[in-house]
């Protein structure tokens, strides 16, 4: 079966504070029938389920894809893991869930269709949808080098005034002057530049001192135009360090087209952010072999759920690719 997780592994996948209460509630084999664990296989991965008394006539079916993990219960809760699932791996981490053979049959349909759907993300893109106009492509890149390049032009001589102006003006002028040069980076396709932009606020507003510290961020940000300026003339990891501060998009595909990094990748941490559009989760890893450190970031928009296959304290060998940057980070 592997390696079990600790308690302490289990609560960190918890949604909330009460979620992790009523795990430990549940955490009891008193609750359970049908328990089972068996290692992953071509046809289901490695995965633990059982069958959990509930208020209702039938108990309620929990299964738990340790590879990803993933989770599955037929409780009407809306949260992922849901109470039944943590409770289910805490008995799974204490020893108390035997090892089987092969999954019961409620959970085996479900692990199957989870292989099934792996194994088609990894088949190449229909080609009915026709060949990429690299031509058209090409040209679309080139406007929008264009529209980048003019306003970098633009926020170069907005700096100037700033400085020009003197610092104190920042204070007395609040956050307009800096909302509309963040929209006009915006309008430019210079999304990285306009959120930094758009946080130079939160220096003005950030204490003693904060002359200087604005002064610093300015004299970084006229560094970065200075180097877009000369971007062919870079080295290829600086050029990539430098369109991504601009906010150039990199695609997934580029970046798994590249060379991974085969490690032991340790999970260190996560944090969660959140503002009225989206919920971002940074998770840290560390390859014990390498000693590369990475980030890996996701993204889920209102009413979805973010990957929590990362468990902070586990470890997976794997293959990670990193975004190209002069010092690589971001997986």
């Amino acid at each position: 079966m592997g390696e079990r997780w600790s308690a302490e592994q289990v609560a960190a996948l918890a949604p909330d504070a009460s979620s992790a209460a009523a795990g430990r509630t549940l955490g009891s084999p008193s609750t359970w029938s049908g328990l089972g664990a068996c290692t992953g296989t071509a046809e289901h991965p490695a995965a633990v389920w059982g069958l959990c008394r509930g208020s209702g006539k039938n108990p309620y079916q929990t299964v738990v894809d340790v590879s990803g993990p993933a989770y599955r219960c037929s409780c009407p809760s809306r949260k992922f893991p849901c109470k039944h699932a943590l409770g289910l791996l805490l008995l799974w981490s204490a020893g108390s869930v035997p090892d089987a053979d092969g999954p019961a049959d409620f959970a085996a349909e479900w692990l199957r269709g989870r292989v099934e759907r792996a194994a088609k993300a990894q088949e190449p893109v229909d080609r009915a949808a026709g060949p990429v106009d690299a031509e058209a492509a090409a040209r679309r890149a080139e406007r929008r080098e264009d529209r980048v390049r003019g306003g970098l032009v633009e926020l170069g001589r907005w700096l100037e005034d700033q400085v020009r102006g003197g610092l104190a003006g920042a204070e007395r002028a609040g956050y307009a002057p800096f909302e509309q040069a963040a929209a006009r980076l915006v309008d430019a396709q210079a999304p990285g530049l306009a959120a930094w932009v758009r946080a130079l606020p939160g220096v003005v507003a950030s204490g003693p001192g904060w002359p200087a510290r604005l002064l610093e961020e300015y004299a970084l940000m006229h560094l970065l135009v200075r180097a877009h300026e000369n971007l062919d003339a870079l080295p290829a990891p600086l050029a990539a360090t430098v369109r991504r501060r601009v906010g150039y998009p990199v695609s997934r595909e580029s970046v798994l087209a590249g060379p991974a990094v085969r490690d032991r990748w340790t999970v260190l941490g996560l944090r969660d952010d959140a503002d009225d559009r989206l919920v971002s989760r940074r998770v840290w890893l560390r390859g014990s072999r390498t000693g590369q450190d990475a980030l890996v970031l996701s993204f889920a928009g209102p009413g979805a759920v973010l990957d929590a296959s990362l468990v902070p304290g586990t470890s997976v060998e794997a293959d990670v690719h990193l975004y190209p940057d002069a010092a690589p980070l971001r997986a």
